[in-house]
């Protein structure tokens, strides 16, 4: 029974394995890269005829990246065997991390005398690097007395720790250790009996052939156990603390494979031939029932109903859950509705039923300057916000307002609605409504529909986590319908205070409250809106600015803005205040503020351009050293490898382009970036040049705008032509105003007596400048008179006089709208005189003052009032009495 023990020298060379134990009668492969190893197996193995032994010493390796990883069985092998053998497990060692030998190494204090039963010896390409795999058997144990170096790897001075043959025979007749023996093999031989599919049969010839003491080592070597584990088999000198540790783990091993037996047989039992594909999912399910893993925050079902319970979900919504939650649990995972309906319920967890922003105490003035920071101007919209947040001061609990921004672009709606947000100290959230025709989108998809989802309000709030933010529905005035259904009608219920408290989404399917929300709508304009959906809204018109509020714009928010997202600062650019006020005259003609950001941006790339062709002048502080590339250089010659540490520096290198005087912008870079100016004063004057031409005022989306008429007579048949895209109502006006000058003509002094036919052989052309634009309304009746009258009296109207308003067929004048806007738009054109309606007063009180003062507003009552003010010298009636 007993074999013949080895001869082992006084020293042994040491290899150290890292996190890997080397047990007597196992068989590894390694292969040994780092130059120590190398060194060691070039000299005591390769170069030595009759292969000697070396030490196999384990080391703690206190880093993960340090361990010895394994390979799959016959890797790094040149004799091309695998690890069929009982004990062979194959290891890589890696790499010492050591430099220079300063990193303390962890050696085991006992270790396993080893031989080689294979070395082959490689080259690496293109490095030139020489490795060797070596196939090394285990043979017995031995104790470190002393360690040294010899070379560049360690030598130890060792004693055997194995028993002599004499002492091996005499251990064999030791009752406990025969009872132990027997012990061990009848569970090893349970093992091969379980494992004799899967292993090859030769195993059971070991049990006969190999002695005891050192067939549990093979065993043990055999198993994926833990580093500790291994070195406590290494410790175990004594046979019988061998064979009783060897037993544990070998029983411990078997019990886990008949484990999994059971557990795929129990598996196998549950699933049909259609449930195959969730083997996966039933293994794991088993493996938790066997091990008694069935904790509740392993459940998701269970995380979600304890989720669900801390939504704070009303009583009657909690009744509901609780019933999609009890489906939920009668259904198979891999059914079709599992889920959709497990995506229901975490939105019903997801919800903030009960949870709002904390706001703090409402501070007015802090509120006000808040605003004031964020936007110039805008005094009326900025008052209500105050009153509201008064009101909220008074009665915490009040519903918030539904506010409706309408004006042209670029005045600043969509930023003003996230001012309000930030002074409330709520969450934002915008959602675009433009191009939106799906009623859908609003109250979101039946359950029953694939792929269906919530509308986009509740997505909203699931997103914000809060049941009270500030909600922008932007563009309103551009939602359509088709036979998806009206989405403005559907916003109805959710503009309505006293609906939006139990507003229900198709997808949610029961009522949610969006009485804490505050809504703040945008449009560009009133008329697209349904007038419902705008009897709900209070409506607050943001009319375009004057030029003097875009200069305190500019200079206050754009200018800093712009700098900034271009990488500057003044000291590089400076923008004089007079170049902006003639970039706002010269350049833009606008209602908002958008064109001359885009302006100013030129202008600030430009800069940039200047600013970054000074990158070949960056400066080295005197702190730092030229770098210098003769080291780097040499260590890629030799072909080693370049480590980079990051070292703190104490000094600011991020802007260092030196810059001896900012850029200051004048009238000529103006010219040289934008481009010759693309507005003056003297259009006005150059298109009424001639007679015919009149101009007048009207309102569009993108704020009030200068609108010349051109009107021309040519031989004909009596005729009128229109042209300029224009409107039913816009024709019918021009139509009223030729049948008013015709009815008229004699008291105009147009003809000698009222029977003579002002279109006798001849046809009146009226156009529209910019033809592409859609024209309509009514306020340009009085415009088309006075073309009419300047054509036909062969007169020029004043070049700085525009006009605006409705005719009747009696040659009175009546109000129109967007008097602000009109007012505006003729200041940024020059205009000095502007013609209204004298009902229209009351509307001039929105104008700002230094508008009205630089300005002369006339109010007319009567057409005969109009043609007296747009003509240089009047336009004399022969007759005063009036229709």
């Amino acid at each position: 029974m007993a074999d013949s023990p080895v001869e082992l020298p006084g020293r042994l060379a040491i290899l150290p394995f890292r996190n890997k134990v080397l047990l007597p009668g196992a068989i590894v492969r390694i292969r040994c890269t780092n130059p120590s190893s190398v060194k060691l197996v070039e000299q005591e193995l390769w170069q030595k005829e009759e292969k000697g032994l070396i030490g196999v010493l384990p080391v703690r390796d206190l880093e993960a990246g340090a361990v010895g990883s394994l390979l799959s069985p016959g890797v790094g092998s040149d004799s091309g065997e695998g690890s069929s053998k009982a004990g062979v497990s194959p290891v890589e060692t890696s790499k010492q991390d050591t430099k220079n030998g300063k990193e303390p190494i962890h050696w085991h204090s006992k270790g396993v005398a080893a031989r080689a039963l294979h070395l082959s010896r490689g080259v690496e390409k293109p490095s030139g690097r020489v490795t060797y795999i070596v196939v090394l058997e285990g043979l017995c144990r031995f104790s470190v007395q002393e360690l040294s170096t010899r070379g560049s790897y360690h030598v130890a001075r060792v004693s055997r720790l194995d028993m002599t043959k004499t002492e091996l025979e005499q251990a064999e007749q030791d009752p406990d250790l025969i009872a132990l023996s027997r012990q061990f093999k009848a569970t090893a031989m349970e093992l091969i009996s379980v494992l004799e599919q899967k292993t090859v049969s030769r195993t059971k010839v070991l049990l006969d052939t190999v002695p005891v003491y050192r067939l549990a080592d093979i065993f043990v070597a055999s198993f994926e156990i833990s580093f500790e584990e291994q070195l406590s088999m290494l410790d175990s000198v004594d046979l019988k603390v061998r064979l009783s540790k060897a037993t544990e783990l070998v029983d411990r091993h078997l019990q886990s494979i008949l484990v999994a037996e059971k557990i795929t047989q129990k598996v196998e039992g549950q699933l049909s031939k259609s449930q195959k594909e969730f083997l996966l999912r039933q293994q794991m399910r088993a493996i938790k029932e066997e091990l008694g893993d069935n904790d509740d925050d392993e459940d998701d079902v269970v995380a979600l109903e304890r989720k669900m319970q801390n939504a704070g979900m009303p009583a009657n919504i909690w009744k509901h859950a609780q019933r999609e939650l009890r489906r939920l649990r009668k259904m198979q995972p891999q059914q079709p509705g599992y889920s959709s309906s497990r995506a229901y319920l975490e939105l019903l967890a997801d919800l903030p039923w009960q949870k709002v922003s904390e706001e703090r105490e409402l501070d007015l003035r802090a509120a006000k300057e808040s605003l004031d920071w964020d936007h110039y101007g805008l005094t009326k919209v900025k008052q209500r916000i105050i009153e509201y947040l008064a009101v909220r001061k008074l009665k915490p609990d009040a519903r918030g307002p539904v506010l409706c921004f309408v004006g042209p672009p670029g005045v600043g709606k969509t930023s003003l609605a996230s001012s309000i947000a930030k002074a409330l100290n709520r969450k934002f959230i915008r959602i675009s409504l433009g191009g939106v025709k799906d009623e859908a989108d609003i109250r979101g998809h039946r359950r029953t529909y694939i792929g269906s989802m919530p509308g986009r309000l509740i997505d909203g709030l699931k997103r914000v986590s809060v049941s009270n933010p500030v909600m922008l529905l932007d563009e309103i005035d551009k939602t359509g319908s088709d036979v998806r259904g009206d989405p403005a009608s559907a916003l109805l219920e959710v503009l309505d205070p006293e609906q939006n408290k139990t507003f229900n989404d198709h997808y949610l399917n029961v009522p949610f409250d969006l009485s804490k929300v505050i809504f703040v709508a945008t449009a560009n304009r009133m008329q697209p809106i349904p007038p419902p959906l705008l009897d709900r809204m209070e409506v607050i018109e943001l009319p375009g600015y004057t030029p003097e509020e875009k200069l305190k714009i500019a200079m206050k928010h754009l200018i800093p803005r712009v700098l900034e997202q271009h990488g500057l600062s003044s000291a590089y650019l400076q923008i004089p205040e007079a170049m902006v006020k003639l970039i706002i005259e010269r350049y833009t003609r606008e209602a908002g503020v958008r064109n001359l950001e885009r302006n100013l941006a030129a202008l600030a790339r430009a800069a940039a351009v200047k600013v970054a062709e000074q990158a070949n002048t960056l400066r080295l502080g005197k702190e730092i050293q030229p770098i210098t590339t003769t080291l780097l250089d040499s260590r890629l010659a030799d072909g080693g490898e370049v480590e980079m540490e990051v070292i703190p520096m104490g000094h600011d290198i991020s802007n260092t382009y030196e810059n001896p005087s900012p850029m200051i912008v004048d009238e000529a870079m103006l010219e040289k970036v934008l481009g010759p100016p693309r507005f003056d004063d003297r259009e006005a004057a150059d298109r009424v040049a001639s007679p015919g031409v009149s101009v007048g005022l009207v309102w569009t989306s993108f704020g009030g705008e200068v609108q010349f008429v051109e009107a021309t007579a040519m031989v004909g048949k009596g005729d009128l032509h229109l042209t300029g895209q224009l409107g039913d109502v816009i024709k019918e006006s021009a139509q009223l105003a030729l049948t008013w000058v015709r009815a008229r003509a004699a008291d105009l002094n147009l003809s000698p007596t009222s029977d003579i036919n002002l279109l006798e052989s001849r046809d009146i052309h009226i156009h529209f400048p910019a033809g592409a634009v859609p024209k309509d309304g009514p306020s340009a009746g009085v415009t088309l008179v006075t073309s009419l009258v300047s054509l036909f009296s062969n007169r020029k109207v004043r070049a700085d006089t525009a006009m605006t308003g409705e005719m009747t067929l009696r040659g009175l004048v009546l109000p129109v709208g967007g008097v602000k806007d009109k007012v505006l738009a003729a200041h940024r054109y020059g205009i000095k005189r502007v013609i209204l309606p004298e009902r229209n007063l009351k509307d001039l009180t929105e104008v700002p003052s230094p508008i009205l003062s630089g300005m002369e507003i006339l109010l007319v009552k009567r057409i005969e009032e109009v043609l007296d003010h747009a003509f240089e010298d009047g336009c004399p009636l022969r007759l005063r009495s009036k229709l």
